[in-house]
């Protein structure tokens, strides 16, 4: 059976579910009940997203060497996956405990949905390519896939950036330099201890490719209008999350549910049930990553499989991990933890190793489906921020819109309450109980806002902090993207959908702005130095001015901090080979923007521009576009067939640049080309019961069918599909 143009019918357990095609290929079901619309939901995952739904399940569960193939790569993610252990055993019965009962009804159904559309679609041909035969989807899955989603994201941004620190102290990076690029460092650093920490090897890069399948929020815009401020006198929401986009097939997959009386509308991950952003017939909502921190490291003195308490030694709790190899030998390992979290390397090698605690580790599971499935029954603003507060592992900013007007912010995500004096993000010795966590902030504490005077609520991953009592952001993304946001909202006179459209493909960049203001008296009156005085600041991809512009702004990151400290190696390394730069550039702008800095070891800054410019403007240009060119490549055969095949699609240029609102990051992860651009746009006016989108490839994941890759082009070229 398959998913086209013909109506499906299915019995649910209110009445029938009908599924059909609607525009772009996109699924639209009718349904008797949000229970119905969820087997509904759950069918069409398995008819249309396997591979994706799959995959995810057997890397977050740590079988993929015993499922998929028994190679090194493999055996070392499952070993991660087994060490992170994102839904624990002795968690599931409580978790599964917590389940609102309209919630699990819910739960269950979209897992019977996904198993009867296994059985009625067959298991896709990738899969049988390798062997893999599937147990039944289950509510624990849905819970692993909820947990693991919010933490996905943490181990590239917070978790990079806090090893990053450990290296640099290790490195005898002067401490003036260390706290003027992390500003929210408020511990005192004790060089010593830190320099004695092991730190364990990275993942292998084989390993890393795998868990660069998996879906995580890396940027995103949202905002939401005031009536006061819209053509149709009512409230607007727009989003585009910012996730991968060089894959196939997409992270999302769109969905329209007609209801008797509701209409539901948005994007869903394959796997779980949903929608995860999108609207209803009262309330529409988008999120962005919020960056709370919820990861803390602890420093633990090992010997003899042991962690040092004063003077006693203590037996870290032990659980033995087991590994089948496809075509080979099971390999088992233990994994050891304490009351911190999970140990970093072998307690029996004398010496101090890291601990990383995740404040969603354990307890947490059921509240991401009590918010999100719940909120499909919210009638206003208010009704959605409590739902949003229910989540624990996954934490985002939320902004939401009603049909009565409202627009509301509501910051979710379990957080430490740490000790009075830190940051969290400096790894504190264990054995010391003052360094302890209090439990977990109390999530009103968190930052929210509903109905500012200003008329509009924007977050794109900026600092947030000033709108709440707790402050979760330690490490916050450049605010140029909210800024240009806001600038455009506060310049707008009764927008509409047209003009919300323009805004997310709005190519102007408040950061090159800000530098330029820098570097135009230092411009030579060269060729060059002309081509960047007269660039408009636009990203455009015919632009010479903003490839020029990129390669000066590289040159003064080159010059000021590899120069500057930590060698050109190291910051080309930084640049190109991780995502840390790319989230967290405007600590570096922040220093450049000094009038004197640690960083400059006495130089003029304005000796160090013209360094750059130098630099920078002996670089070939080429249009902009020419710079940005990727694949967009299948999850599993990426690059490994033929191109006439089919199976990867482009290249394409990638739009925008990472303080534009279209963010389009581009940069390696372990050797893999990676990126992170708006993967959806959306925008809703809740005087309708619509929602406009563009979505980067299609609503399925079958090469040959004719869902593949339909919305490409158009989500290149800015034409979005009316659903409703």
């Amino acid at each position: 059976m398959k998913l086209g143009h013909k109506k499906i019918t299915l019995r649910g357990a209110d009445g029938a579910v009908e599924i059909i095609r609607g525009v772009g290929g996109v699924p639209v079901l009718e349904a008797a009940s949000t229970r119905d619309m969820q087997f509904g939901l759950g069918w069409t995952h398995a008819a249309d997203r396997q591979l994706e739904a799959l995959l995810m399940r057997v890397l977050l569960r740590g079988r993929a060497a015993e499922c998929l193939q028994g190679d090194p790569a493999l055996i070392e993610i499952d070993k991660f996956m087994r060490l992170m252990d994102f839904l624990p055993q002795a968690d599931l019965e409580g978790e599964m405990a917590k389940l609102q009962p309209q919630v699990r009804a819910e739960l269950d159904s979209y897992c019977a949905g996904f198993n009867q559309g296994l059985a009625d679609c067959g298991l896709i041909w990738e899969m049988r390519l390798m062997g893999y035969k599937p147990d039944p989807w289950s509510v624990a899955d849905c819970l692993l896939l909820g947990k693991a989603f919010g933490f996905v994201g943490l181990v590239d941004a917070q978790m990079g950036a806090q090893r990053l620190l450990i290296q640099m102290i290790q490195n005898d990076l002067p401490e003036a330099k260390i706290r003027e690029l992390f500003p929210y460092l408020s511990e005192p650093i004790d060089y010593d201890l830190i320099k004695k920490i092991e730190l364990s090897p990275p993942l292998v890069p084989e390993a890393v490719k795998w868990l660069a399948k998996l879906p995580k929020f890396q940027a995103s815009n949202n905002w939401a209008v005031s009536g006061r401020h819209t053509a149709s006198g009512a409230a607007f929401l727009c989003g585009d999350p910012h996730l991968e986009v060089n894959r196939l097939p997409a992270i999302w997959q769109e969905i329209v549910a007609h209801l008797p009386d509701d209409t539901i509308i948005g994007a869903c991950i394959p796997g779980a049930p949903g929608p995860i952003v999108g609207r209803t017939s009262r309330i529409a909502w988008s999120a962005t990553y919020s960056f709370m921190d919820m990861l803390d490291f602890r420093i633990e003195q090992c010997q003899g499989g042991k962690y040092r308490r004063g003077e006693q030694w203590r037996e870290f709790r032990a659980r033995q991990e087991i590994i089948k190899v496809k075509k080979g030998q099971p390999i088992s390992f233990t994994v050891y933890e304490n009351e911190h979290g999970v140990l970093e390397g072998d307690p029996f090698a004398e010496g101090h190793k890291l601990v990383l605690g995740w404040s969603a580790r354990h307890g947490c599971g059921a509240g991401e489906f009590n918010g999100l499935l719940n909120l499909l029954r919210c009638q206003d603003v208010a009704q959605a921020m409590a739902c949003f507060r229910e989540l624990d592992a996954a934490t985002f900013n939320f902004v939401i819109a009603d049909d009565s007007g409202n627009i509301g912010y509501q910051m979710s995500g379990r957080m430490f309450q740490r000790a009075p004096g830190l940051s969290g993000l400096l790894p504190m010795p264990g054995w010391e109980a003052k360094h302890n966590h209090q439990g977990y902030v109390d999530k009103h504490k968190l930052p929210s806002q509903y109905n500012p005077a200003e008329g509009f609520i924007v977050t794109a991953n900026q600092d947030l902090n000033h709108l709440g009592t707790a402050k979760p952001i330690n490490l916050p993304m450049a605010p140029y993207r909210a800024n240009r946001i806001s600038q455009l909202l506060r310049q707008g006179r009764q927008m509409g959908v047209d003009y919300f459209k323009a805004m997310h493909f709005d190519l102007h960049s408040l950061q090159a702005e800000r530098f330029m203001t820098l570097l135009r008296p230092l411009l030579p009156d060269s060729q060059q130095g002309r081509l960047l005085a007269d660039w408009d600041l636009s990203y455009q991809a015919d632009s010479l001015g903003a490839t020029a512009f990129e390669s000066v702004y590289l040159a003064m990151i080159r010059v000021v901090f590899g120069d500057g400290g930590m060698g050109r190696p190291v910051i080309d390394y930084v640049l190109t080979e991780t995502g840390a730069f790319n989230d967290y550039y405007g600590n570096f702008d922040e220093v450049i923007m000094k009038a004197d800095s640690a960083w400059f070891d006495g130089r003029p800054r304005e000796e160090l521009l013209r360094r750059a410019l130098e630099e920078g403007l002996a670089q070939p240009v080429k249009p902009y576009g020419q710079t940005r060119q990727i694949m967009l490549s299948h999850l599993l055969f990426g690059g490994k067939l033929p191109a006439w095949l089919g199976f990867d699609h482009g290249p394409i240029a990638l739009p925008g640049g990472r303080a534009t609102i279209p963010q389009g990051q581009i940069f390696k992860s372990a050797g893999r080309l990676t990126t992170f651009s708006p993967s959806l746009r959306f925008i809703c006016d809740m005087a309708t019961r619509q929602l406009h989108s563009t979505l980067a490839g299609g609503p399925s994941d079958r090469r040959f069918g004719p869902w593949y890759v339909n919305g490409v082009q158009d989500w290149l070229a800015g034409n979005y599909k009316l659903l409703e």
